[in-house]
């Protein structure tokens, strides 16, 4: 390749959120689009650091940016709607946008935001290949609560509470009058998740650390704020919490047959304890 034809090659890159919400940026001096997107030059976007390797050690790059609401926002970095997304490296004539090479295609793995900008680890697809499968052999249930091991559908409203927020809220604690959640025990969405389901935050999603009774009052705390308000008007869900183990599953979901644990399995000490204290935690002695 002559040092002339050398010039007119830039980087593009895509970013496929699993939203489906597709982003393109390039570190040319001007917007170019290909295969339906524009690929934009304004957003203090670029990458650098690409290493591919052979054989199936883990490729990897990374991203650097300036944060912009046109671009990409703080909210949705903050809230993890990058993480997992799809990422399209290209090497492109931007006289001919024809002529390109796709360089790497990758998932944005951790993100690290700092000021006005942010950092972007992005993962080859051969990373995928160094990632645990299999079964864990463990008390509690394995399952995430909905899933498809556990099959419980959590769209029933005997396990989610949707509702429209009242005024007076926090981003980590919501106060709650008692009859919006009357259906439903003190401690019911205990280790569950609060999604919201309108507004700008639509589609974020928390995990509750508590539900609890105060007074006239149910008091949801979350493990962390939403990285966008809650206002009143905003609707959301609250999903029932399962804490993994065999006796919430039988009791509060009726759903045994689907338990991902192994509860009767010894606990690593089985080995060490003498007749008498297997006789009295019910053991063969």
């Amino acid at each position: 390749m002559s040092g002339d034809m050398i010039t007119h090659y830039i980087t593009a890159w895509e970013v496929i959120r699993k939203d489906g919400l597709r982003l393109g940026f390039t570190d040319h001096d001007r917007d170019i689009a290909f295969d339906g997107l524009t690929f934009r030059a304004d957003t203090g976007f670029s990458g650098f650091s690409i290493a591919q390797n052979a054989g199936l050690s883990v490729d990897n790059s990374e991203a650097l940016g300036v944060l912009r609401d046109d671009a990409i926002d703080p909210v949705d970095l903050r809230s993890g709607r990058y993480d997992g997304a799809r990422v399209h490296i290209w090497r492109v004539n931007w006289r001919d946008v024809s002529q390109r090479t796709q360089l790497f295609t990758g998932i944005i793995g951790d993100t690290v935001q700092a000021g006005a900008g942010f950092r972007a680890k992005i993962l080859g697809l051969t990373d995928l290949l160094a990632r645990p499968i299999g079964r864990v052999y463990q008390i509690p249930c394995s399952a995430v609560l909905g899933d498809r091991a556990c099959q419980v559908g959590l769209d029933s409203p005997s396990y989610t509470a949707k509702l429209t927020l009242p005024s007076g809220l926090s981003t980590d604690v919501l106060s709650l009058p008692s009859d919006l959640l009357a259906p439903y025990a003190p401690g019911w969405f205990t280790h569950g998740a609060l999604r919201v389901q309108s507004g700008v935050g639509a589609g974020l999603w928390a995990p509750i650390k508590s539900d609890s009774q105060q007074g006239d009052l149910r008091r949801i705390t979350l493990w962390a704020p939403l990285p966008q308000p809650l206002a009143a008007g905003i609707d959301i869900a609250l999903q029932a919490g399962c804490d993994k183990r065999a006796v919430t599953c039988r009791v509060k979901f009726d759903n045994i047959l689907n338990y991902q644990g192994f509860p009767d399995m010894p606990a690593e000490n089985y080995t060490l304890q003498t007749p008498a204290a297997l006789a009295a935690a019910g053991g063969a002695g």
